[in-house]
């Protein structure tokens, strides 16, 4: 079979999701046609131009630099449908009407290519309805892709196949959107909201109805149904606001208008909430309309009292007895729920009871197999656990049995019993859906494993559900030396891998000591090293808690010498025999930062955050990154006529003295923490497959590590330029007095301190003076206060 290649998208409809799509598929380099209808008034594509300058605008942003808004080619389908002839995939994304997209269809029909793949991204319309519309060649190779809001930063796409789609279309198309875009695709049935939406809102309705029930209020719910109970932070009510009251109420209308009591016994509590019509009447849409289930009013935030129809304080929070029980293992957790006494406990078992009571009635129709249910409420919806995952994990038949009493006693949403398959055959016998064989079909009463395509040997560790077979990474290849701090293991028996273990994955001098380990392993056995922790983030920085110990008992000395061991440390990652490649996913700050820049190549997921954030408690880059931005503005300006290195250093002072953190790798690689040879990724889990080929691919091509040489600092005068930059803005108030000193500190060490301009300096020069201006800082009282900040409160000081 030819490989299909996605060379061009279309995308109808430059409305929120058509033109976030668009941007998306910038981000991962598809070029791409947004299309609308022709404006009313001014030029043809005003809509379109109108829709890509508002993406620079969003928050968070769907694009990874906002500037590349520019590559998104603009069309109207009166004059550019002919551009369609051009595109691999045409994906349809306008409004939520069955006639306008079928007239569309009507429309487009002729213009897409023979081979091109035609894809609606309706959030829950028919897809074989839709397909009725198009030419019988057109058929085969259609189908539904629903993206999830925000689309760059939702992982979950469905797919949906109608009775005409070609298998063949659907794995291609799955591979594309894998591998291409980066994302976790499902494959869900032809039926209304189709998987994450059709049991998402149908959870968040049965919750509204129990709030009603036990008379909380939203912010005591959002604090019990966020992660405390293993849920996106926002919880409930905030999520509702973040997504938009409308935008929920449209999906709620699907459920009413394409179901029934006959199809789905729960059909009685799909009325729309009071509560929801009273906000919707006055025109309070969410965090678009600033205002919803909460609102902001100045610093404080408020809740809408349903009683009141008003705004009132919010920021209560449960009871810290609830608060202990969720932190209990999942079947003691749901017992002590079940038997609980308070409104609030009593809430948590109905809203839990409620998604398995659902989530079981409906697998058979909705889904293949239950796997797809709890990937797509992890995915789509933020969960840790999807709700077949967490009853297993508490005692399937125990719990089946908590549901059906309830169910019987009339305490459940509906009359209807659990389905056979829970208690009797090869679920009850395994104790769950999900086994090393595979995960329940019950359409075909049999547990299958997970669909093979191609693509997925690309993610050698790709998530896994609790009771599946896979292999998991901690445990992985051979290990080479492991301690609680960092785990050396080989994979292949070619590529070394170092994984830090800590917290957050903060670098302690023993994660040093591990990676000079590593690093002398790699050299004696191995053709090179990737750095790669297993999961996010990369690194959160350097560990200066386990620095405080030494310091309060040795004092400065003691900080001295572990930022001197760190900088060495960075120096052998530098000049190893072997190339260093890191695998950065999600956040690179500080040491992490420093770690990534000075390994041979980076290879970063799409999502990754990238900066030198010392300034933020009143410290400075203290493991070589300032003597990388210093030495990377001595290479650029090398190969620039303009050898003013102060022009090339600008940048990078401006980034390490505000403490900028790159939005996306893309990004990042603005802000010169990446390189134009550096490999993003669109999909995390395909990071250590990828990172593993390139230090390979770098090996056979006889990599060699760089010469040490000597480079150029801008010395005494840029030093005096930027500090007179920095005098007006202390003196006009933008800065404060530490800001000044931290940020002079900053300048002394990029310049080269007290020397000529064009004086030529080494690494370990540069890193003496991070090292001295660390030291100077880490006895300020006024970083005192920072750190401490930051320590308890999770947010910068300014002082």
């Amino acid at each position: 079979m030819s490989q299909f290649q996605v060379k061009k998208v279309a995308v109808l409809g430059a409305g929120v999701m058509g033109a976030q799509i668009a941007a998306h598929l910038v981000n991962v380099q598809v070029p791409v046609v947004l299309f609308d209808l022709p404006a009313k008034e001014g030029p043809k594509n005003g809509t379109v131009a109108k829709a890509v300058d508002g993406l620079k605008k969003l928050k968070p942003s769907p694009l990874g630099v906002a500037e590349d808004a520019a590559l998104i080619v603009q069309a109207n389908y009166e004059d550019d449908l002919e551009q369609l002839r051009g595109c691999d995939l045409v994906i349809e994304a306008i409004a939520e009407r069955m006639g306008w997209k079928l007239d569309l269809y009507k429309k487009i029909a002729p213009f897409v290519a023979p081979h091109a793949i035609v894809a609606s991204n309706t959030s829950g319309l028919s897809i074989t309805k839709l397909s009725e519309a198009l030419p019988e060649e057109i058929k085969p190779r259609f189908c539904g892709i629903h993206f999830f809001n925000p689309p760059r930063y939702m992982y979950l796409v469905e797919l949906i196949a109608t009775p005409t789609t070609r298998p063949e279309i659907l794995d291609q198309l799955e591979t594309f959107v894998t591998s291409g875009l980066g994302k976790g695709v499902v494959r869900a049935k032809d039926t209304p909201n189709f998987i994450a939406n059709r049991v998402g809102i149908a959870g968040m309705l049965g919750t509204m109805r129990e709030v009603e029930r036990f008379g909380l209020t939203f912010d005591v719910v959002d604090d019990l149904t966020g992660k405390k109970l293993g849920r996106a932070a926002s919880g409930t009510f905030r999520t509702a606001d973040v997504v938009g009251l409308d935008t929920m109420a449209h999906v709620i209308k699907t459920l009413q208008d394409n179901l029934s009591e006959e199809t789905d016994p729960f059909y009685p509590s799909f009325g729309t909430p009071e509560v929801l019509k009273t906000l919707l009447e006055k025109g309070y849409l969410g965090q678009k309309a600033k205002a919803g289930f909460y609102k902001k009013a100045g610093r404080d935030i408020l809740r809408f009292d349903a009683q009141r129809k008003d705004y009132v304080p919010a920021g209560e929070k449960a009871d810290e007895v609830y608060a202990r029980m969720l932190k209990k293992p999942a079947g003691e957790r749901l017992k002590l729920l079940r038997n609980a006494t308070g409104p609030q406990g009593r809430f948590l078992w109905a809203i839990l009871r409620n998604s398995f009571h659902y989530a079981a009635v409906h697998l058979a129709t909705i889904a293949e197999t239950a796997r797809d249910v709890d990937l797509a409420m992890r995915w789509g919806f933020g969960m840790k656990q999807g709700p077949f995952e967490l009853w297993q994990e508490a005692g399937w038949l125990q719990v089946a049995q908590w549901i059906q009493e309830d169910i019987d006693a009339g305490h459940a949403l509906s009359k209807a019993p659990l389905p056979e398959w829970v208690f009797k055959g090869p679920v009850a016998e395994a104790g769950g859906v999900h086994t090393a064989e595979g995960s329940w079909n019950p359409a075909v009463g049999r547990f299958e494993p997970r669909r093979v395509l191609p693509v997925y040997r690309r993610q050698l560790f790709p998530e896994l559900l609790l009771g599946e077979a896979g292999s998991r990474h901690q445990s992985a290849g051979t290990t080479l030396h492991e301690d609680e701090h960092i785990r050396i293991w080989t994979l292949e028996g070619e590529i070394a891998i170092a994984s830090i273990k800590t917290k957050m994955h903060v670098i302690s001098p023993q994660v040093a000591e591990g990676l000079q380990q590593a690093i002398e392993i790699a050299e004696r056995d191995y053709q090179g090293l990737v750095v790669w922790p297993g999961d996010e983030p990369f690194s959160a920085g350097a560990d200066l808690q386990s620095m405080l110990p030494a310091y309060i008992a040795v004092g400065v000395a003691a900080i001295e010498d572990a930022e001197g061991f760190l900088q060495q440390t960075m120096l052998r990652l530098r000049y190893a025999a072997v190339p260093v490649v890191s695998a950065v996913r999600g956040l690179a700050l500080g040491g992490g930062c420093e770690l990534a820049v000075h390994s041979a190549k980076r290879v970063v997921a799409m999502e990754s955050y990238i900066g030198l954030v010392e300034v933020g408690v009143g410290l400075v880059p203290g493991a070589g990154g300032l003597t990388y931005i210093a030495r990377r503005a001595a290479e650029n300006a090398a190969t620039s006529t303009d050898g003013d290195l102060l022009k090339f250093l600008t940048e990078g002072f401006t980034a390490a003295a505000m403490a900028k953190v790159g939005t996306s790798a893309l990004e990042s690689r603005k802000l010169g923490y990446l390189l134009d040879s550096d490999i993003v990724v669109p999909n995390k889990d395909e990071l250590l497959y990828v990172a593993l080929r390139e230090a390979k691919a770098m090996h056979e091509a006889g990599w060699r590590a760089p010469h040490k040489r000597k480079f150029p600092v801008a010395g005494r005068s840029a030093k005096a330029t930027i500090q007179g930059q920095l005098v007006n803005m202390r003196d006009g108030g933008f800065i404060s007095a530490h800001d000044f000193h931290i940020a002079s500190l900053v300048a002394n060490v990029l310049t080269g301190g007290d020397v000529d301009t064009n004086t030529l300096v080494t690494e370990e020069y540069l890193m003496t003076l991070e090292r001295r201006a660390f030291c100077e800082l880490v006895q300020h009282p006024k970083t005192h206060e920072r750190i401490l900040g930051m320590l308890n409160t999770g947010k910068p000081v300014r002082n």
